[in-house]
């Protein structure tokens, strides 16, 4: 019963087929071989129009090179205060940028709140040096607390920025998850609404180490490949990424994999909530769910094999704890089965 993380998951078995079908043989390096253009095309067709791909290795490396590739002096993102280049980046955006300010936003559930962010944005007036200078908004989609932001919402929130010039980026580590759960097509979620560079990722969702930087304004991206190559991410076998995001796109296997997970999760939220040993914390959309469990029966779940993480509150959220209860997060992947999913609710059900 494995609920830690979907990075904690193995790869589709497409994936591995795909690496494997390239172990033989030559291929141009450093991504210009014929496989590394042919997916670059896919992408193009994926997004319904000309955009600028760059492999790299890790969703960290995709955002903090996005946000390098549009630094100003004195620079400053807006994203939420729970989104990932926040908590779990390690410095990687300030690192890459040579000091950017992660201007942190509250918004409920995971997701900023149009009228805080264009409060923040305001108060940087134009040519006043001493503050410095706005330079993106950054989204996190799915959200770190497994909310959705809505086309409409995207929207909203882009049109802000492009009011004052900035340029939009989205981490879309779980994008997969969000688009299948949308029910929308990848260009009306992402440039259609405004957004001007996405982390596409891949590695949560089945494959080994993938991910992709998408411009959707190869003119954006004109400092990108220095940028890569500094930061050690222009891997020189390309191809054996191109392999994997070949196979991923292939026969829409990545939203396959994405509808798995979400269902898997459905299915464990279900299960929770017709529970009286544990409860729903918030209500969420993709593969994480976070819910209050009693110490005692999380000590029980984790001795039967249950395996999932201790999680802190996210700021902001009024959560209704027990003095005996911890909240915990919960991730389906592509792997999860119906009978993991169903022996852990029934374990919820055992009496102590």
């Amino acid at each position: 019963m494995q609920f830690a993380s979907d990075n904690w998951s193995g790869a589709a078995p497409e994936i591995v087929e795909a690496i494997a079908h390239q172990a033989a043989g030559h291929a141009d390096a450093y991504g210009v071989s014929a496989l590394d253009r042919a997916v670059e095309d896919r992408f193009n067709a994926l997004f319904e129009r000309e955009v600028a791909v760059f492999f790299v290795g890790t969703g960290t490396s995709s955002n903090a090179l996005a946000l390098a590739a549009v630094n100003k002096p004195g620079g400053a993102v807006f994203c939420h205060r729970e989104s990932h280049i926040v908590v779990d980046e390690c410095g990687a955006v300030e690192f890459q940028t040579g000091g950017a300010r992660l201007m942190q936003l509250d918004g409920p559930l995971g997701k900023i709140d149009p009228g805080e962010f264009k409060d923040a944005v305001s108060r940087f007036a134009p040519n006043f040096v001493h503050a410095g200078q706005p330079m993106a908004l950054s989204l996190t989609q799915a959200s770190e607390v497994g909310t959705i932001y809505t086309r409409q919402e995207v929207e909203a929130l882009t049109a802000i920025a492009h009011e004052r010039g900035l340029p939009v980026h989205m981490d879309g580590a779980r994008f997969a998850n969000a688009l299948v759960n949308l029910g929308e097509n990848p260009a009306d979620i992402t440039w259609r609404q405004g957004v001007d560079i996405l982390s596409f990722g891949g590695t949560k969702n089945g494959c080994v180490s993938a991910e992709a930087l998408v411009f959707f304004d190869p003119k954006m991206a004109a400092e990108l490949p220095y940028l890569r190559k500094r930061a050690g991410h222009l891997f020189s076998k390309t191809r054996f990424i191109a392999a994997q995001f070949q196979a991923y796109l292939a026969d829409d296997l990545w939203l396959r994999l994405a509808a798995h997970s979400n269902a898997m999760a459905e299915r464990l939220r279900a299960g929770i909530e017709s529970s009286d040993k544990a409860r729903l914390a918030w209500p969420s959309e993709t593969n994480e769910s976070f819910a209050l469990l009693g110490r005692e029966q999380a000590a029980f779940l984790r001795k039967a094999g249950a395996v999932f993480l201790e999680w802190p509150r996210p700021h902001g959220l009024k959560i209704e704890e027990g003095d005996d209860e911890i909240l915990v997060r919960l991730i389906t992947n592509f792997q999860t089965s119906e009978d993991e999913v169903d022996r852990f609710v029934e374990l919820l059900g055992a009496r102590l």
